[in-house]
């Protein structure tokens, strides 16, 4: 998992349901434009709110649709669920599991630190950490993280902190093969630079080419060319994802001409002059 992923939406029919052909056509059209591995079940693919049937489905179809590596997310609240969706993603077709921190009781690190070696010495598939603050108030430190990539079956982490400096602590604590992952669009250059193996932004659903040619960039040593697009693309992941999050991704889809449908609930649509912001600032980034 290194180079650009993409947090994957779902898209879904008016009536609600996972709209299976069009999430294959998705995963067809952002693998195309560059996007180096998927992860069905994220953040932006609205997991929360799905059932586990519904989880495993998607993940089969991203499995089946492609052609590169898939990290799925499994994290859920209790061990035992996590433990039953990660087995359901390697059935489905995965490639390893990204795994939320749990956070509804608000766990220390010791517990956090249990919880993955536990869970790493069950599961059947290599364990990615996932901390994202912004929507779980649960930070993993840099600490916590060193501590458990000494784990064989813990291979990386994806932070979604925004925190470059705390990026930059984990990856000196821990060994070159752990894959440390940013989470933030607007700080991905930057995150190279200090070292990142690579990204899973939610900015790469509306232009995965540009996303991914950041990454190319920094790889071939062009690394101001790398924070100059990620600079010129900073309003737009600001926007769409920072402020409207999943409704301004899939208006963002639409507008692209990759409908994917309504947010589940109770997650709405945006406005039209929310749409109209949207449709600006993809213009300006030269894709419509």
């Amino acid at each position: 998992m290194q180079g650009t992923g993409i947090p994957i939406a779902t898209p879904l029919t008016e009536e609600g349901a996972v709209d299976h052909d069009r999430l294959a056509d998705l995963v067809g059209w952002v693998e195309d434009a560059g996007v180096d591995f998927l992860v069905p079940c994220g953040s932006t693919g609205e997991a929360p709110l799905f059932s586990g049937e519904e989880r495993r489905a998607i993940v089969e179809t991203v499995a089946e649709a492609a052609d590169g590596p898939v990290l799925a997310g499994t994290g859920r609240e209790g061990f035992e669920p996590t433990l039953a969706a990660t087995e359901d993603a390697a059935d489905a077709g995965a490639d390893a599991a990204l795994v939320v921190t749990p956070s509804y009781y608000d766990p220390d690190a010791a517990a956090l630190s249990a919880y993955y070696r536990d869970l790493a010495e069950e599961s059947p598939l290599p364990i990615y950490l996932y901390s994202v603050p912004m929507f779980t108030g649960v930070t993993l430190s840099p600490r916590t993280i060193a501590s458990l990539a000494d784990h064989g079956n813990v291979v990386g982490v994806k932070d979604s902190s925004g925190d470059v400096g705390a990026l930059q602590r984990t990856i000196r604590r821990t060994p070159n093969d752990f894959d440390v992952l940013v989470g933030s669009g607007g700080v991905y250059a930057p995150a190279l630079d200090a070292g990142a193996d690579g990204g899973i932004l939610a900015l790469a659903n509306a232009v995965p080419a540009l996303a991914s040619e950041i990454f190319r960039l920094h790889r071939e040593r062009e690394r101001a060319a790398a924070r100059g697009l990620n600079a010129d693309l900073a309003e737009l992941n600001r926007t769409m994802v920072g402020r409207y999050g999943v409704a301004g991704v899939k208006a963002a889809l639409a507008l692209r001409g990759r409908p994917a449908g309504p947010p589940r609930r109770p997650l709405r649509p945006l406005a039209d002059d929310e749409r109209r912001e949207i449709r600006e600032l993809l213009d300006g980034a030269g894709v419509l």
